[in-house]
């Protein structure tokens, strides 16, 4: 496969020379993901050139389905009205609820009457479930086979219909009324003689996911059973459609940028961030800084209010930073690790209560290795009085962060909430205000007993 990469400047010097013909033979030699990263570089009135260079059908609209929503929009606009129902008829059923979704509703209806009548209630049903649900996600184009038929049959109905489904990889089974009864493999039905019955060949193990569910449980069952294709059913039972391993991978990454996002205590983006304006990164940013901030103001009102016991031993003052720091840190570690494995599956209900006494023992451990470091420090510093209160609060502070970095992605799960609201800054905050708290406590019951 040539690397478009590399034909730049050819590309950039038939354009410059108005070589169209030759400019759409060039172009026919490339992916349409690679065609779409060109597209995406370039100015729009060469952008427009090159789309309408391109052949109509199935190229086209996978160029398309491949740019950034504000891109796609943009190339919409410039185009007539007979051009834009080409590329939004060709686009496949998912492809076309994905763009659509991010759009305003004034402009989702003006895209939704240029659609036939059967594309049209197509769209409007899938954009009738919920966001972020397994229903926005799937599409309806599949093939499915009865167990009555025989091989010969479904082999004749799949050569028929499989054109226009999103894969023919899998092949669905369903009953008289549309309940999904098996999936097989291709080539489980090509192998087997043309007279046997579809039903000879099944065993009834299939995978499904509720239309209604969170596109994260999709996300799990393709990665847990290395499927290529996920059916998608009602409550019922019927087969709705399908969601593919290449639309799960987007989601995937998704997700995961929107974890980042929320553990840095930014509210997650509606676009990427090269398309986000300026007053959009702000806006998305500003409520949790000003929220930490905060907090930090109750953390400076216990070091005020301790005034008392820094005077008398000032070296105190010196481990502040030392002990609230380690807090935020170990609290962050057990965070992050909890929210991944809430995320991939790696931990399930049955095992949280092992997992929990596991983090307990792990941040004694943690928490007396950093208290003997401690020690030495604060002897050093000040004697065996402040190396005491110093390594006491260390193995305090260490374990509580450990516990509280654990529990409160799952807190936040149980009220319905993203886990990933456990954020980095977050989890530091609460361990500023706890860590000064059992400092000065540790601090004020071994200095008064001298």
């Amino acid at each position: 496969m040539k690397s478009l990469e590399l034909f730049k400047p050819e590309i950039k010097q038939l354009i410059q020379d108005q070589q169209w013909n030759d400019l759409k033979d060039l172009l026919a030699e490339f992916p349409a993901p690679d065609i779409s990263d060109l597209l995406e570089d370039t100015d729009e009135a060469k952008r427009i050139l090159i789309l309408r260079l391109l052949p109509r059908g199935e190229l086209l609209s996978e160029v398309f389905a491949h740019m950034e929503t504000k891109l796609q929009s943009d190339i919409l606009q410039a185009l007539s009205v007979e051009e834009t129902r080409l590329i939004l008829s060709e686009l496949s059923p998912d492809d076309r609820t994905d763009f659509l979704e991010n759009l305003p509703g004034q402009a989702i209806q003006k895209l939704l009457t240029l659609l036939s009548p059967v594309d049209r209630r197509e769209s409007l049903q899938l954009l009738g479930y919920p966001k972020e649900t397994v229903g926005r996600l799937m599409t309806p184009d599949y093939v499915a086979v009865r167990p009555e038929w025989t091989i010969e049959q479904a082999v004749a109905h799949i050569r028929a219909t499989g054109i226009k489904s999103e894969t023919i990889d899998v092949i669905y089974v369903t009953d008289r009324s549309g309940k999904l009864l098996d999936a097989l493999e291709l080539r489980r039905i090509i192998l087997a003689e043309p007279q046997q019955l579809i039903e000879e060949i099944m065993d009834y193990s299939v995978v499904s996911v509720p239309a209604l569910d969170d596109r994260e449980k999709a996300v799990q069952l393709i990665r847990h059973y290395d499927l290529l294709a996920l059916p998608v059913v009602d409550a019922s039972g019927v087969l709705l459609g399908i969601v593919t391993v290449d639309d799960l991978f987007d989601v995937a990454e998704e997700e995961t940028t929107e974890d980042f996002q929320i553990s840095a205590a930014v509210e997650p983006l509606k676009m990427s961030y090269r398309e986000s304006s300026a007053f959009s990164l702000y806006s998305k940013r500003i409520f949790w800084l000003v929220a930490l901030l905060g907090i930090s103001i109750v953390t400076t009102g216990i070091i005020a209010s301790q005034e008392a016991s820094l005077t008398s031993a000032i070296a105190l003052v010196f481990f502040i930073p030392l002990l609230i720091g380690a807090g935020g840190n170990t609290g962050s570690q057990s965070a992050t690790l909890m929210i991944r494995a809430l995320a991939t599956g790696d931990i399930r209900e049955g095992q949280l209560i092992a997992a929990f006494f596991r983090e307990i023992g792990i941040g004694i451990l943690l928490g007396v290795t950093m208290g003997l470091a401690s020690w030495f420090l604060g002897f050093f510093k000040g004697g065996i009085q402040i190396a005491s209160i110093i390594s006491l609060a260390m193995i305090t502070i260490v374990v509580i962060s450990s516990i509280i970095g654990f529990a409160l992605p799952l807190l936040l799960l149980r009220l319905g909430m993203d886990p990933a609201m456990a954020s980095n800054p977050l989890i530091s905050s609460v361990m500023d205000i706890l860590g000064l708290l059992i400092y000065f406590s540790i601090a004020s019951l071994v200095l008064n007993s001298v």
